[in-house]
């Protein structure tokens, strides 16, 4: 007999199994507890929990009453994250709890101690981690940015709060440092209120300054003096730059300035694990300085006194995903509402940087015309007047006066050549001033789609008899010169030279002081060591005639930041443009004025209604949705829709543009314009019509994007 028969035999073991079984049968034990907590005693107090779901759909931008139970008390804290169950209805209750519905991730925003919902609710499912990773500051912020882009707050949560990691939040974070002293001004003297604007940080001041960096290499020495005398006031600072060479070379300069442990570097190159670690050391207020990219303009710094963006015209700060905000708009909201101070800080100048000035908002803060010329590298221009009496031009592609910059510069040090990306469309211009052709009705860039008829990008109306408004000419151009031919034979007149290249698909970070060729698209240009002896910035009609507002602004900027990377006029530093000379861009650039620059841009856009002076948004989807969506809007009586114009798609073969119609679908763009102080209505309205019509579930989507970048 085998020992489980005589255990089969025991007397009353039968009576015992069916008491357990009745007695667990019996228990108030909640059961399915991660599901629907059924029968679970709710907390004693509060035991309502106000939740954020993940579900960005704009009808869905508000917050769901969850009933909270007791085991989750401890835990179900505002700010942590939370899973929950989601889209089952009313008519699913059982036991006092609405059951089924999906799990989906939510924010914990409050407790309450009564629901506005008079239903059952369900309750929460677990909470997935105790930290508590929303504040109420990042939860304001992100509501005051989901209101002015048209978003929903869900969206904007999935670009301030970086994904969950377990072992990174398993660690605990180092012990903060006490604030450093207050730097020396150091190279901040070249500049007149320099001095006065690291003081004002460092005594707990909130200075507001748009900032035109000299050329040169010393901007993130001077921006790290900057979070230095911010931290000397027991603040925390925050630094946005628009990529991860930038932030390295900050980052550098950080760690020299402040020494090790004092400040956390947020960038996609670090890695989930180690970016949500120096994270969580932000939020615990571990470390109060941050460098990072474009989604550290989130970061959660404790005591906030400082919010710098570097280059702000760069198209990386503009987020490609809903409800795609600006590096530059949120960090304005943060230094309002946080009553902290505004550093915005370039070689160039945006017309959104000038427009701070001129309201007031922010005062200058640049270096006078000694400094500047003997920092700034000499510039010469070849424009189309020398290309044509050029024998060197004609055959070989490259004017003598580049030619002859090129071999003196490589006796010193390489020798920066900036070359447009290739697929930049031409504008059309006058062919005897240059003046861009615009349209009579909005002024909007006109278009030959078909190399014949003119319409315009913006409204679509025909253009049949156009003639320049500035010189009365009747004939238009649109001219560019082949950039990869040209940089091919560069190569080949200086064969014995070694020739480096970066671009989009191999980016340098420096090179050495040796001499070489530096072949790069714009953006890309690497560091040179001691900085290049000379530079050319070749075809310029590819980069100024682009068909867009910002054209001649972007081109500015690019020249700017290439030319910055030479040595200064009083070392030797050469800067070569081959481009009209008489064009507005190039002269700013030969006088190293893109204040003045964007100035006069800013006054020519107040006086055409031009964003950023009024307020605009883009509407873009299918030619139905697009007229559903307007007409279903409440739109502010001064808003002035124009258009739709059909959204040009990508050519066969090639990948779809961000942004664009998929292939085979035929998309409309509508742009509506208010004057300022209406954007808020606009935001409102659009949002309102969106959120409409996702909850009919009719229709096809469309994309909203308030101030877009790119609006033709």
């Amino acid at each position: 007999m085998s020992s489980d028969d005589e255990r089969a035999e025991e007397p009353g073991a039968p009576e015992q199994l069916a008491l357990i079984r009745e007695t667990v049968r019996r228990a108030k034990v909640p059961r399915a507890k991660p599901r629907t907590w059924r029968g679970a005693a709710l907390a004693g107090e509060l035991p309502v929990a106000r939740v954020l779901v993940n579900r960005g759909a704009l009808h869905l931008d508000q917050y769901f009453d969850y009933a909270v139970p007791e085991e989750l008390d401890a835990e179900a804290q505002p700010g942590v994250r939370v899973r929950v169950r989601f889209g089952a209805g009313g008519r699913q209750v059982r036991g006092g709890r609405r059951e089924g519905g999906g799990l989906v991730d939510g924010f914990l925003i409050e407790r309450r101690a009564t629901s506005d919902y008079q239903g059952a609710l369900a309750a929460l499912a677990y909470v997935v981690s105790p930290e508590p990773v929303l504040s109420p500051e990042l939860l304001a912020l992100s509501r005051a940015v989901a209101d002015r882009y048209a978003g929903s707050l869900a969206d904007v949560l999935q670009l301030a709060v970086p994904p969950r990691n377990g072992r990174a939040e398993a660690k605990p974070s180092p012990a903060p440092l006490p604030p450093p002293p207050a730097p020396e001004p150091g190279t901040w003297e070249r500049y007149a209120q320099g001095p006065g604007f690291l003081r004002a940080l460092a005594e707990g001041g909130a200075p507001r300054a748009v900032w035109t960096a000299l050329p040169g290499p010393h901007w993130p020495q001077e921006i790290a003096r900057a979070v230095a005398a911010t931290l000397a006031s027991g603040r925390g600072a925050l630094v946005v730059v628009p990529d991860g060479r930038s932030a390295g070379r900050v980052d550098e300069a950080l760690t020299a300035v402040l020494g090790e442990g004092r400040h956390a570097l947020l960038t996609a190159d670090s890695g989930p694990e180690k970016r949500y670690r120096q994270w969580l050391a932000v939020r615990r207020g571990s470390v109060r300085a941050v460098v990072g990219t474009r989604a550290a303009m989130f970061a959660p710094v404790d005591d906030l006194g400082l919010v710098a963006v570097w280059d702000d015209g760069d198209s990386s700060h503009s987020d490609d995903n809903a409800p795609f905000p600006h590096v530059r708009e949120v960090l304005e909201l943060r230094a309002a509402y946080g009553r902290c101070a505004f550093l915005l800080g370039g070689t160039s100048c945006t017309v959104e940087a000038a427009q701070l000035v001129e309201s007031g908002w922010a005062l200058p803060l640049r270096a006078d015309r000694e400094q500047l010329r003997s920092a700034a590298p000499l510039v010469r221009t070849v424009g189309d007047g020398e290309l044509a009496r050029d024998g060197a031009a004609r055959s070989a592609r490259l004017p003598t006066l580049a030619w002859q910059t090129v071999r003196d510069g490589l006796r010193d040090g390489p020798v920066l050549v900036q070359v447009p990306r290739r697929g930049y469309a031409p504008r059309l211009a006058c062919e005897r001033c240059r003046e861009p052709a615009r349209c009579r009705h909005c002024a909007g860039p006109l278009q030959a789609p078909d190399q014949r008829d003119l319409d315009c990008a913006w409204c679509g109306r025909a253009e049949t008899a156009w003639s320049c408004a500035a010189c009365g000419g009747l004939r238009l151009r649109a001219q560019i010169v082949g950039a990869r031919r040209t940089a091919e034979e560069l190569g080949r007149a200086f064969p014995a030279v070694p020739v480096r290249t970066s671009g989009r698909d191999h980016v340098l970070d420096s090179v050495p002081d040796q001499p070489a060729l530096v072949v790069s698209t714009p953006g890309a240009e690497p560091v040179a060591e001691g900085g290049y002896a000379a530079a050319l910035l070749l075809d310029g009609w590819a980069m100024v005639g682009r068909p867009d507002l910002r054209a001649g602004e972007e081109a500015l900027r690019r020249w700017t930041a290439a030319a910055a990377l030479v040595r200064g006029q009083s070392e030797g530093g050469t800067v070569v443009i081959v481009a009209e000379p008489t064009l507005r861009p190039v002269q700013a650039l030969v006088r190293w004025d893109p204040v003045g620059h964007a100035r006069r841009e800013l006054a020519e856009r107040a006086e055409l209604g031009f964003p950023p002076v009024s307020r605009m948004a883009s509407v873009t989807g299918t030619p139905e949705a697009v007229a559903a969506c307007l007409a279903g809007a409440d739109l502010p009586p001064e808003a002035e829709v124009l258009g739709p114009v059909p959204v040009p798609g990508a050519a066969p073969g090639r990948p779809r543009r961000q942004g664009g119609p998929p292939p085979g679908d035929v998309w409309e763009r509508a742009l509506v314009r208010v004057p300022p102080g209406r954007g808020a209505a606009l935001a409102a309205a659009l949002k309102a019509a969106q959120a409409a019509r996702t909850a009919k579930g009719t229709g096809d989507p469309v994309r909203i994007r308030i101030d877009p970048q790119d609006i033709g």
